[in-house]
Protein backbone atom coordinates (compact mmCIF):
# COMPACT_ATOMS: atom_id res chain seq x y z
CA UNK A 1 0.00 0.00 0.00
CA UNK A 2 1.04 3.59 -1.35
CA UNK A 3 2.68 5.52 1.96
CA UNK A 4 1.08 8.90 1.09
CA UNK A 5 3.25 10.91 2.93
CA UNK A 6 6.10 10.37 0.80
CA UNK A 7 3.73 10.38 -2.33
CA UNK A 8 4.02 13.11 -4.52
CA UNK A 9 2.11 15.00 -6.67
CA UNK A 10 2.90 12.46 -9.85
CA UNK A 11 1.80 9.24 -7.92
CA UNK A 12 -0.64 10.77 -5.86
CA UNK A 13 -3.08 11.78 -9.69
CA UNK A 14 -1.65 8.14 -10.61
CA UNK A 15 -3.67 7.24 -7.28
CA UNK A 16 -6.74 9.41 -7.30
CA UNK A 17 -7.28 9.36 -11.49
CA UNK A 18 -6.79 5.23 -11.63
CA UNK A 19 -9.39 5.04 -8.26
CA UNK A 20 -7.00 3.04 -6.27
CA UNK A 21 -8.14 5.74 -4.05
CA UNK A 22 -10.31 8.55 -3.90
CA UNK A 23 -9.57 12.26 -3.56
CA UNK A 24 -11.67 12.34 0.00
CA UNK A 25 -9.60 9.70 1.32
CA UNK A 26 -6.17 11.48 0.08
CA UNK A 27 -7.06 14.62 1.75
CA UNK A 28 -8.52 12.91 4.40
CA UNK A 29 -4.93 11.56 5.40
CA UNK A 30 -3.55 14.73 4.25
CA UNK A 31 -5.36 16.29 7.39
CA UNK A 32 -4.70 13.69 9.81
CA UNK A 33 -0.93 14.13 9.23
CA UNK A 34 -1.48 17.95 9.54
CA UNK A 35 -3.60 17.59 12.87
CA UNK A 36 -0.23 15.01 14.17
CA UNK A 37 2.78 16.85 12.85
CA UNK A 38 2.08 21.09 13.17
CA UNK A 39 1.59 21.47 16.67
CA UNK A 40 4.84 21.31 17.24
CA UNK A 41 6.49 22.70 13.89
CA UNK A 42 3.57 25.73 13.57
CA UNK A 43 4.05 25.34 9.57
CA UNK A 44 0.51 25.96 9.02
CA UNK A 45 -1.45 29.07 10.47
CA UNK A 46 -4.97 27.93 9.41
CA UNK A 47 -6.28 24.79 8.41
CA UNK A 48 -9.54 24.90 6.20
CA UNK A 49 -10.60 21.35 7.29
CA UNK A 50 -14.06 21.08 6.15
CA UNK A 51 -13.87 23.30 3.30
CA UNK A 52 -11.30 20.46 1.84
CA UNK A 53 -13.39 17.73 2.50
CA UNK A 54 -16.13 19.54 0.94
CA UNK A 55 -13.83 20.19 -2.33
CA UNK A 56 -12.44 16.53 -1.86
CA UNK A 57 -16.09 14.83 -2.27
CA UNK A 58 -17.06 17.03 -4.71
CA UNK A 59 -14.20 15.67 -7.23
CA UNK A 60 -15.04 11.90 -6.64
CA UNK A 61 -18.28 12.36 -7.62
CA UNK A 62 -17.10 14.45 -10.52
CA UNK A 63 -17.90 13.13 -14.12
CA UNK A 64 -14.93 15.15 -16.03
CA UNK A 65 -11.78 13.98 -16.88
CA UNK A 66 -9.04 14.31 -13.91
CA UNK A 67 -7.45 17.56 -14.12
CA UNK A 68 -2.88 17.38 -13.77
CA UNK A 69 -3.70 18.17 -10.11
CA UNK A 70 -6.80 15.91 -9.30
CA UNK A 71 -6.96 15.16 -5.64
CA UNK A 72 -3.56 16.39 -4.80
CA UNK A 73 -4.19 18.55 -1.43
CA UNK A 74 -1.57 21.76 -1.54
CA UNK A 75 -1.18 24.28 0.97
CA UNK A 76 -0.90 28.18 0.20
CA UNK A 77 1.47 30.71 1.92
CA UNK A 78 -0.18 33.35 3.94
CA UNK A 79 0.25 35.91 1.35
CA UNK A 80 -1.83 34.58 -1.49
CA UNK A 81 -5.76 34.76 -1.49
CA UNK A 82 -7.48 32.05 -0.82
CA UNK A 83 -11.33 32.99 -0.56
CA UNK A 84 -13.14 32.11 2.93
CA UNK A 85 -9.90 32.69 4.87
CA UNK A 86 -8.01 36.16 6.11
CA UNK A 87 -4.85 36.96 3.97
CA UNK A 88 -2.97 37.65 7.07
CA UNK A 89 0.72 38.29 5.38
CA UNK A 90 2.26 36.91 8.27
CA UNK A 91 0.24 39.12 10.72
CA UNK A 92 -2.72 40.47 12.70
CA UNK A 93 -3.10 43.49 10.49
CA UNK A 94 -5.91 42.13 8.19
CA UNK A 95 -9.46 40.33 9.78
CA UNK A 96 -11.89 39.94 6.45
CA UNK A 97 -12.04 37.24 4.82
CA UNK A 98 -10.70 37.45 1.39
CA UNK A 99 -13.82 37.51 -0.77
CA UNK A 100 -12.42 35.11 -3.87
CA UNK A 101 -8.96 33.17 -4.61
CA UNK A 102 -6.03 34.98 -6.35
CA UNK A 103 -6.06 34.00 -10.14
CA UNK A 104 -2.83 31.44 -9.32
CA UNK A 105 -5.10 29.43 -6.35
CA UNK A 106 -8.04 29.37 -9.16
CA UNK A 107 -5.62 27.82 -11.65
CA UNK A 108 -5.18 25.02 -8.74
CA UNK A 109 -8.46 24.38 -8.11
CA UNK A 110 -9.39 24.51 -11.50
CA UNK A 111 -6.98 21.72 -12.01
CA UNK A 112 -7.98 19.45 -9.59
CA UNK A 113 -6.33 20.50 -6.39
CA UNK A 114 -7.36 20.75 -2.76
CA UNK A 115 -6.63 23.17 -0.43
CA UNK A 116 -6.19 22.08 2.47
CA UNK A 117 -4.83 25.29 4.20
CA UNK A 118 -2.57 28.38 4.51
CA UNK A 119 0.97 28.53 5.73
CA UNK A 120 3.15 30.52 7.88
CA UNK A 121 5.64 33.33 7.08
CA UNK A 122 7.14 36.44 8.65
CA UNK A 123 5.38 39.83 8.67
CA UNK A 124 5.20 40.87 4.77
CA UNK A 125 7.90 37.96 3.75
CA UNK A 126 10.45 40.75 5.14
CA UNK A 127 12.76 37.98 6.72
CA UNK A 128 14.59 34.81 5.78
CA UNK A 129 13.53 32.78 9.03
CA UNK A 130 9.94 32.26 9.77
CA UNK A 131 9.07 33.87 13.29
CA UNK A 132 7.72 36.47 14.80
CA UNK A 133 5.18 37.66 17.45
CA UNK A 134 2.19 37.27 15.49
CA UNK A 135 2.96 33.61 14.77
CA UNK A 136 5.47 32.66 16.63
CA UNK A 137 8.28 30.10 15.42
CA UNK A 138 8.39 27.62 12.75
CA UNK A 139 10.52 24.44 13.08
CA UNK A 140 12.46 22.76 10.60
CA UNK A 141 11.40 18.69 10.89
CA UNK A 142 14.69 17.75 9.79
CA UNK A 143 16.07 19.22 13.80
CA UNK A 144 13.20 21.32 15.72
CA UNK A 145 15.94 23.59 17.17
CA UNK A 146 16.64 25.26 13.95
CA UNK A 147 14.78 27.09 11.74
CA UNK A 148 13.43 26.18 8.25
CA UNK A 149 14.45 29.67 6.57
CA UNK A 150 11.49 31.55 5.12
CA UNK A 151 9.66 33.90 4.40
CA UNK A 152 8.59 30.53 2.75
CA UNK A 153 9.31 28.59 6.32
CA UNK A 154 5.66 26.99 6.62
CA UNK A 155 5.56 26.43 3.50
CA UNK A 156 8.50 24.15 3.32
CA UNK A 157 7.85 22.63 6.74
CA UNK A 158 4.90 21.23 5.37
CA UNK A 159 5.82 19.67 2.97
CA UNK A 160 9.18 18.61 4.33
CA UNK A 161 7.53 16.72 7.11
CA UNK A 162 5.08 15.16 4.48
CA UNK A 163 1.68 16.39 5.63
CA UNK A 164 1.12 17.82 2.01
CA UNK A 165 3.20 16.82 -1.51
CA UNK A 166 3.66 20.09 -2.33
CA UNK A 167 3.08 23.92 -1.20
CA UNK A 168 2.86 27.21 -2.74
CA UNK A 169 5.60 29.95 -1.85
CA UNK A 170 6.93 33.12 -2.93
CA UNK A 171 10.34 35.02 -3.54
CA UNK A 172 11.58 38.28 -2.97
CA UNK A 173 15.01 37.65 -2.29
CA UNK A 174 15.98 33.88 -2.10
CA UNK A 175 12.15 33.01 0.23
CA UNK A 176 11.53 29.57 -2.11
CA UNK A 177 15.29 28.78 -2.48
CA UNK A 178 16.49 29.61 0.75
CA UNK A 179 13.62 27.17 2.65
CA UNK A 180 14.02 24.44 0.09
CA UNK A 181 17.65 24.80 1.08
CA UNK A 182 17.15 23.99 4.45
CA UNK A 183 14.25 21.53 4.43
CA UNK A 184 15.62 19.19 2.00
CA UNK A 185 13.39 20.63 -1.21
CA UNK A 186 13.73 21.21 -4.42
CA UNK A 187 12.80 25.11 -5.20
CA UNK A 188 12.64 26.74 -8.54
CA UNK A 189 12.52 30.19 -8.68
CA UNK A 190 10.55 31.38 -11.45
CA UNK A 191 11.77 33.99 -14.15
CA UNK A 192 10.55 37.49 -13.43
CA UNK A 193 6.73 37.52 -15.08
CA UNK A 194 6.62 34.10 -15.50
CA UNK A 195 3.44 33.48 -12.97
CA UNK A 196 0.80 36.36 -12.21
CA UNK A 197 0.59 37.71 -9.44
CA UNK A 198 -3.32 38.74 -9.87
CA UNK A 199 -5.12 40.52 -8.41
CA UNK A 200 -1.86 42.20 -7.56
CA UNK A 201 0.32 43.86 -10.37
CA UNK A 202 3.22 42.55 -8.68
CA UNK A 203 5.14 40.94 -5.55
CA UNK A 204 7.51 43.80 -4.70
CA UNK A 205 7.71 45.26 -7.63
CA UNK A 206 10.70 43.52 -9.79
CA UNK A 207 11.54 41.17 -6.79
CA UNK A 208 8.45 38.93 -5.95
CA UNK A 209 7.51 35.87 -7.88
CA UNK A 210 5.87 33.03 -6.99
CA UNK A 211 5.78 29.06 -7.07
CA UNK A 212 5.90 25.95 -5.59
CA UNK A 213 8.03 24.16 -3.13
CA UNK A 214 8.12 20.19 -3.58
CA UNK A 215 9.85 17.20 -2.88
CA UNK A 216 10.82 16.69 -7.01
CA UNK A 217 12.05 17.98 -9.55
CA UNK A 218 8.61 16.87 -12.01
CA UNK A 219 6.44 17.76 -8.95
CA UNK A 220 7.34 21.07 -8.75
CA UNK A 221 7.11 21.34 -12.86
CA UNK A 222 4.04 19.52 -13.02
CA UNK A 223 2.78 22.23 -10.95
CA UNK A 224 4.41 25.16 -12.44
CA UNK A 225 2.43 23.96 -15.75
CA UNK A 226 -0.62 24.64 -13.73
CA UNK A 227 0.22 28.10 -12.36
CA UNK A 228 2.07 30.16 -14.58
CA UNK A 229 0.97 32.60 -17.30
CA UNK A 230 0.17 36.48 -16.55
CA UNK A 231 -2.79 38.49 -17.22
CA UNK A 232 -3.56 42.02 -18.28
CA UNK A 233 -3.34 42.52 -14.50
CA UNK A 234 0.53 41.68 -14.42
CA UNK A 235 2.93 44.69 -14.23
CA UNK A 236 5.92 41.59 -16.22
CA UNK A 237 5.38 39.18 -18.57
CA UNK A 238 8.11 36.67 -18.79
CA UNK A 239 9.09 34.84 -22.57
CA UNK A 240 7.75 32.33 -24.38
CA UNK A 241 8.61 28.54 -22.88
CA UNK A 242 7.73 24.72 -23.50
CA UNK A 243 6.23 22.11 -21.26
CA UNK A 244 8.06 22.07 -17.98
CA UNK A 245 7.24 18.79 -17.26
CA UNK A 246 8.30 17.81 -20.53
CA UNK A 247 11.84 19.93 -19.80
CA UNK A 248 12.04 17.69 -16.32
CA UNK A 249 11.75 14.37 -18.68
CA UNK A 250 14.31 15.09 -21.30
CA UNK A 251 18.24 14.83 -20.57
CA UNK A 252 19.88 18.22 -20.92
CA UNK A 253 22.70 17.40 -23.21
CA UNK A 254 26.13 18.46 -22.88
CA UNK A 255 26.23 21.71 -21.01
CA UNK A 256 28.78 24.97 -19.97
CA UNK A 257 28.47 24.58 -15.95
CA UNK A 258 30.36 27.22 -14.13
CA UNK A 259 30.86 26.63 -10.76
CA UNK A 260 31.28 29.79 -7.52
CA UNK A 261 31.63 29.55 -4.30
CA UNK A 262 32.22 33.43 -3.96
CA UNK A 263 29.47 35.05 -2.73
CA UNK A 264 27.51 38.19 -4.42
CA UNK A 265 27.19 39.89 -0.59
CA UNK A 266 30.78 40.83 0.96
CA UNK A 267 31.93 40.07 4.11
CA UNK A 268 30.08 37.07 3.99
CA UNK A 269 31.66 33.51 4.46
CA UNK A 270 30.41 30.28 3.28
CA UNK A 271 29.99 27.26 5.51
CA UNK A 272 32.63 24.70 4.86
CA UNK A 273 29.74 22.23 4.20
CA UNK A 274 28.77 24.36 1.50
CA UNK A 275 31.82 24.87 -0.32
CA UNK A 276 32.19 21.02 -0.30
CA UNK A 277 29.10 20.57 -1.64
CA UNK A 278 29.57 22.63 -4.48
CA UNK A 279 32.38 21.26 -5.25
CA UNK A 280 31.29 17.57 -5.37
CA UNK A 281 27.88 18.52 -7.14
CA UNK A 282 30.57 20.53 -10.09
CA UNK A 283 32.67 16.66 -9.97
CA UNK A 284 29.60 15.35 -10.51
CA UNK A 285 27.82 17.29 -13.14
CA UNK A 286 31.53 16.60 -14.78
CA UNK A 287 31.35 12.76 -14.51
CA UNK A 288 27.81 13.04 -16.01
CA UNK A 289 29.17 14.73 -19.15
CA UNK A 290 28.97 18.19 -19.07
CA UNK A 291 31.95 21.02 -19.53
CA UNK A 292 32.75 22.45 -15.53
CA UNK A 293 34.57 24.67 -14.53
CA UNK A 294 35.67 27.26 -11.66
CA UNK A 295 34.93 30.89 -12.60
CA UNK A 296 34.67 34.73 -11.11
CA UNK A 297 30.55 35.63 -12.37
CA UNK A 298 32.06 39.30 -11.79
CA UNK A 299 28.89 39.70 -9.70
CA UNK A 300 27.67 43.02 -9.87
CA UNK A 301 26.34 45.18 -6.56
CA UNK A 302 22.59 44.18 -6.15
CA UNK A 303 22.18 46.75 -3.12
CA UNK A 304 20.75 49.80 -4.99
CA UNK A 305 17.87 48.56 -6.71
CA UNK A 306 17.17 45.44 -3.89
CA UNK A 307 16.71 47.59 -1.01
CA UNK A 308 14.08 50.40 -2.10
CA UNK A 309 12.25 47.61 -3.72
CA UNK A 310 12.39 45.85 -0.54
CA UNK A 311 11.16 48.52 1.53
CA UNK A 312 8.54 49.58 -1.16
CA UNK A 313 7.21 46.25 -0.78
CA UNK A 314 6.75 46.14 2.88
CA UNK A 315 5.66 49.38 2.65
CA UNK A 316 3.07 49.00 -0.26
CA UNK A 317 1.64 45.62 1.95
CA UNK A 318 1.40 47.45 4.70
CA UNK A 319 -0.53 50.18 3.32
CA UNK A 320 -2.96 47.55 2.48
CA UNK A 321 -4.14 46.38 5.68
CA UNK A 322 -7.04 46.88 7.76
CA UNK A 323 -5.42 47.76 11.04
CA UNK A 324 -1.62 49.12 10.90
CA UNK A 325 -1.91 49.25 14.56
CA UNK A 326 -1.66 44.83 14.53
CA UNK A 327 1.23 45.24 13.19
CA UNK A 328 4.75 43.96 14.92
CA UNK A 329 6.74 46.59 16.36
CA UNK A 330 10.02 44.94 13.75
CA UNK A 331 7.41 45.51 10.89
CA UNK A 332 6.04 49.38 12.03
CA UNK A 333 9.60 50.05 12.45
CA UNK A 334 10.72 49.00 8.74
CA UNK A 335 7.69 50.68 7.41
CA UNK A 336 8.93 54.06 9.10
CA UNK A 337 12.58 53.45 8.01
CA UNK A 338 11.88 53.53 4.23
CA UNK A 339 9.77 56.38 4.28
CA UNK A 340 12.25 57.83 1.84
CA UNK A 341 11.41 55.47 -0.73
CA UNK A 342 8.66 57.20 -2.81
CA UNK A 343 7.16 56.37 -5.83
CA UNK A 344 9.63 57.73 -8.14
CA UNK A 345 12.65 56.36 -6.40
CA UNK A 346 11.30 52.80 -6.70
CA UNK A 347 10.88 53.34 -10.54
CA UNK A 348 14.33 54.19 -10.28
CA UNK A 349 15.57 51.19 -8.60
CA UNK A 350 13.74 49.24 -10.65
CA UNK A 351 15.58 51.11 -13.74
CA UNK A 352 18.76 50.66 -11.72
CA UNK A 353 17.36 46.82 -11.28
CA UNK A 354 17.79 46.51 -15.15
CA UNK A 355 21.33 47.87 -15.59
CA UNK A 356 22.26 45.22 -12.74
CA UNK A 357 20.74 42.26 -14.73
CA UNK A 358 22.49 43.02 -17.57
CA UNK A 359 25.40 43.37 -16.13
CA UNK A 360 24.64 39.51 -13.95
CA UNK A 361 23.76 38.03 -17.00
CA UNK A 362 27.56 38.59 -18.76
CA UNK A 363 28.02 35.62 -17.12
CA UNK A 364 25.78 33.54 -19.52
CA UNK A 365 28.00 34.42 -22.49
CA UNK A 366 30.55 32.15 -20.74
CA UNK A 367 28.77 29.35 -19.50
CA UNK A 368 24.52 27.86 -19.69
CA UNK A 369 24.45 27.50 -15.74
CA UNK A 370 25.83 28.59 -12.93
CA UNK A 371 26.21 26.57 -9.86
CA UNK A 372 26.77 27.82 -6.41
CA UNK A 373 25.89 27.58 -2.78
CA UNK A 374 21.84 28.19 -1.96
CA UNK A 375 22.81 30.15 1.12
CA UNK A 376 26.15 30.68 3.20
CA UNK A 377 25.36 29.36 6.47
CA UNK A 378 24.02 26.45 7.92
CA UNK A 379 20.15 26.58 9.66
CA UNK A 380 20.37 29.19 12.70
CA UNK A 381 18.88 28.15 15.94
CA UNK A 382 15.10 29.19 16.17
CA UNK A 383 14.63 32.74 17.73
CA UNK A 384 17.27 33.84 15.62
CA UNK A 385 15.56 37.81 15.04
CA UNK A 386 14.15 37.72 18.92
CA UNK A 387 14.08 40.81 19.76
CA UNK A 388 16.16 42.54 17.19
CA UNK A 389 15.15 45.33 15.09
CA UNK A 390 15.13 46.02 11.84
CA UNK A 391 19.03 46.72 11.32
CA UNK A 392 19.51 43.84 13.44
CA UNK A 393 17.32 41.65 11.39
CA UNK A 394 18.82 42.71 8.10
CA UNK A 395 22.63 41.95 9.29
CA UNK A 396 21.18 38.47 10.52
CA UNK A 397 19.22 37.63 6.67
CA UNK A 398 22.67 38.25 4.91
CA UNK A 399 24.42 34.71 4.93
CA UNK A 400 20.70 33.67 3.75
CA UNK A 401 20.07 36.51 1.00
CA UNK A 402 23.79 36.30 -0.20
CA UNK A 403 23.59 34.20 -3.01
CA UNK A 404 19.94 34.16 -3.87
CA UNK A 405 18.91 37.96 -3.89
CA UNK A 406 20.96 39.17 -6.99
CA UNK A 407 18.61 36.54 -8.91
CA UNK A 408 15.37 38.76 -7.99
CA UNK A 409 17.43 41.74 -9.01
CA UNK A 410 18.42 40.23 -12.68
CA UNK A 411 14.85 38.56 -12.72
CA UNK A 412 16.68 34.81 -13.76
CA UNK A 413 15.53 31.47 -12.81
CA UNK A 414 17.28 29.98 -10.15
CA UNK A 415 16.51 26.82 -8.27
CA UNK A 416 17.89 25.43 -4.76
CA UNK A 417 18.48 21.51 -5.26
CA UNK A 418 19.29 19.00 -2.42
CA UNK A 419 23.02 17.10 -2.38
CA UNK A 420 21.29 14.92 0.82
CA UNK A 421 21.97 15.22 4.63
CA UNK A 422 25.12 17.17 6.48
CA UNK A 423 26.81 14.93 9.05
CA UNK A 424 25.07 18.14 11.16
CA UNK A 425 21.64 15.85 10.26
CA UNK A 426 20.52 18.61 7.91
CA UNK A 427 19.96 19.15 4.72
CA UNK A 428 22.65 20.67 2.32
CA UNK A 429 21.51 22.77 -1.24
CA UNK A 430 23.02 23.83 -4.44
CA UNK A 431 21.87 26.67 -6.50
CA UNK A 432 21.90 26.51 -10.34
CA UNK A 433 21.15 29.56 -12.02
CA UNK A 434 20.08 29.80 -15.47
CA UNK A 435 19.54 32.12 -18.41
CA UNK A 436 16.52 34.46 -19.10
CA UNK A 437 13.61 32.34 -19.89
CA UNK A 438 16.14 29.23 -18.73
CA UNK A 439 13.70 27.57 -16.35
CA UNK A 440 13.14 24.28 -19.21
CA UNK A 441 17.66 23.99 -19.01
CA UNK A 442 17.29 23.98 -15.00
CA UNK A 443 14.26 21.62 -14.85
CA UNK A 444 16.23 19.60 -17.25
CA UNK A 445 19.45 19.41 -15.21
CA UNK A 446 17.90 19.19 -11.77
CA UNK A 447 15.67 16.74 -12.78
CA UNK A 448 19.40 14.94 -13.89
CA UNK A 449 20.89 15.32 -10.80
CA UNK A 450 18.16 14.02 -8.66
CA UNK A 451 18.21 10.79 -10.84
CA UNK A 452 22.01 10.48 -10.27
CA UNK A 453 22.34 11.78 -6.45
CA UNK A 454 18.78 10.23 -4.93
CA UNK A 455 17.58 12.95 -2.12
CA UNK A 456 15.19 11.67 0.67
CA UNK A 457 11.66 12.60 0.01
CA UNK A 458 10.26 13.22 3.53
CA UNK A 459 12.02 13.83 7.16
CA UNK A 460 13.59 10.34 8.38
CA UNK A 461 13.68 9.03 4.59
CA UNK A 462 16.57 7.29 4.25
CA UNK A 463 16.49 6.47 0.06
Amino acid sequence: MTDLRSAGVVETVRLTSDGDLTPRIVVDEALERIATLNPPLNAFSVVLAEQARDEAAALGRGDDAPGPLHGVPIAIKEELDVAGAVTTFGGNGNSTPAAADSTLVSRLRAAGAVIVGKTTMPEFGAWPYTEGSARGITRNPWDPTRTPGGSSGGTAAAVASGMVPVAIGGDGGGSIRIPSAMCGLFGLKPQRGRVTAAPHAHLWWALGTTGPLARSVRDAAVVYDVIRGTTEVDRFHAGAVGSFEQAALTAPGRLRIGWSTKPVTLGVKPDPLHVAAVEETARLLSTLGHDVREIDPKYPDPTAAFVPQFFAGIRDEAQMVEHYDRLERRTRETYRLGSWVTPRVTEWAIRTGEKVSAKANRVFDEVDVLLTPSIAHRPPQVGILDGRGSAAASMLSMPAIAYAALWNVAGNPAASVPCGIAEDGLPVGVQLVGPTDGEELLLSLSAQLEEARPWPLVVGATD
